[in-house]
C-alpha cells in the first residue's frame, strides 16, 4: 500500500479521474467541514481518524495547530496522506502562518520564520511580497494549500488583546493595510496557496478577545474597518474571507440573540456579499472559541452559520478533543439538508464556491 501511495504521489492525482461537478448531498456537505486533529505522525490515531473522514467525504478541510508539528518531514507525510485519502477532491490543508508570534511552523523544527505584519509594514509592499512568496514556497513544499492570512484588521486600539498585542496589523491606514495585504495574497497565489482575509468585519478596534467570550464592538467599531475588504474584493484579491465572532448592535440593530458576525446574515449576506460584492468562500473563525461555545451548542452553531451564509465551518477541535467531530458536524449538515430543501440549496451553493476556489488555486487535479 505504501508503495502504491508513493507511486501515485510521484505521478500525480490524475490517476483518479472523477467528476466533482454533480455530487450527492453527503459529498457536498463534507466540503463545508474543516477540523483540527490530534497527533504528530502519520500513524497516530488522531491523524488516522481525520484521514478516514476525508476519505469518506465527511471532511473537506484540515487545520494545523503547533501541537501537530513535530518535524517538517512528519508534517509533509501527514499532508500527503490527507491528499491521497481523496485525491480526486483533495482537502484544504490549512494553518495560521502569519509571521511574528502567530505561526505553527517555527525555527525549532527547521522552518524559516518571518517577521510580524507590523515589522514587515516598515518596509515596502514589494519587499513584503518577496518575503511572503518565499514563505509560501516553503509551505507548498510541505503540501499545505491554504494559509489563514493576511490580517486586514486596522490597528485602532493600542490595548487590543489579540491584534495590537501581537503586532498582527499592518497599520491603521486602510490604504496601507490593503497594499501589504495584497502583497501577502500575491506572494501566496504565485505559489499555489489560497489565502483568507481576516477578521471580518474588523477586530482591531475591539477591547476583548473572542477566544475568551462574547465580544461587543458596538460604539468602538468604525466603518473604515471595511475598507481593506472593499478594496481587496474589488481588486479580485480575496480567495476567502474569515468572519469573526463580533457583535455590533449599531449594525445589527439589536437583533434577537445578539448574534456574532459569524452567525449573522446581516454581516455576511447583506454587507459582505451584498454591499462589498464578495462572491467567494466565507469561512468562520474557530467555532470552538468561547464567544460561540459558551452560547450555542454544536447543532445550533452549525445550522445558524449555514443559514447566515457561511461556506466553511472551522472547528479547531481543542475544546474537548473528539476524533469523530468532523463526522458529527457532517451528520448535522446532511440531516438538515434532507429535511429542508432550502438548507440543501445553501449547501449546494457553498459546494460550488469551494470547488471554484480549489480549482482556481490548483488544488483540484
Amino acid at each position: 500500500m505504501r508503495l502504491f501511495l508513493s507511486i501515485c504521489l510521484t505521478v500525480g492525482v490524475a490517476l483518479f479521474p472523477i467528476s466533482v461537478g454533480a455530487q450527492s448531498l453527503e459529498d457536498q456537505a463534507g466540503q463545508m467541514v474543516m477540523v483540527g486533529f490530534s497527533g504528530t505522525g502519520i500513524d497516530d490515531a488522531g491523524v488516522q481518524a481525520v484521514r478516514d473522514q476525508v476519505a469518506r467525504g465527511q471532511v473537506g478541510g484540515v487545520m494545523y495547530l503547533r501541537t501537530n508539528v513535530e518535524s517538517l518531514g512528519a508534517v509533509r507525510a501527514i499532508n500527503r496522506s490527507l491528499i491521497m485519502a481523496r485525491p480526486w477532491l483533495p482537502p484544504f490543508i490549512a494553518l495560521d502562518q502569519e509571521g511574528g508570534d502567530i505561526e505553527r511552523l517555527t525555527a525549532a523544527v527547521g522552518f524559516e520564520e518571518i517577521a510580524s505584519a507590523k515589522a514587515i509594514a516598515a518596509g515596502t509592499p514589494e519587499r513584503a511580497e518577496a518575503i511572503y512568496a518565499g514563505m509560501a514556497r516553503d509551505l507548498k513544499r510541505l503540501a499545505f494549500n491554504l494559509n489563514f492570512g493576511p490580517v486586514v484588521d486596522l490597528d485602532l486600539n493600542p490595548d487590543n488583546p489579540i491584534i495590537a498585542r501581537y503586532d498582527r496589523a499592518y497599520g491603521s491606514d486602510p490604504e496601507r493595510v490593503t497594499a501589504f495585504a495584497g502583497a501577502f495574497v500575491a506572494g501566496h497565489r504565485a505559489n499555489g496557496i489560497a489565502t483568507a482575509l481576516k477578521h471580518f468585519p474588523g477586530h482591531g478596534s475591539s477591547a476583548d478577545d473572542t477566544h475568551d467570550g462574547f465580544v461587543d464592538i458596538t460604539g468602538v467599531w468604525e466603518p473604515r474597518e471595511l475598507e481593506p475588504y472593499r478594496r481587496l474584493v474589488g481588486g479580485g484579491e480575496a480567495d476567502m474571507v474569515m468572519v469573526a465572532h463580533l457583535y455590533n448592535a449599531d449594525i445589527q440593530q439589536g437583533g434577537a440573540g445578539r448574534l456574532p458576525a459569524s452567525l449573522s446574515r446581516t454581516w455576511i449576506e447583506d454587507i459582505l456579499r451584498g454591499e462589498l460584492g464578495f462572491g467567494g468562500v466565507v469561512i468562520t473563525d474557530d467555532l470552538e472559541m468561547a464567544a460561540i461555545r459558551s452560547r450555542f451548542d454544536l447543532h445550533d452553531t452549525v445550522v445558524r452559520a449555514v443559514e447566515a451564509g457561511v461556506d466553511i465551518l472551522l472547528f479547531s477541535n481543542t475544546a474537548a478533543y473528539d476524533p469523530e467531530l468532523g463526522a458529527q458536524i457532517h451528520a448535522i449538515l446532511v440531516n438538515e439538508g434532507r429535511q429542508r430543501p432550502e438548507f440543501a440549496a445553501r449547501i449546494a451553493q457553498s459546494y460550488q464556491r469551494i470547488l471554484a476556489l480549489k480549482r482556481g488555486t490548483g488544488i483540484l487535479p
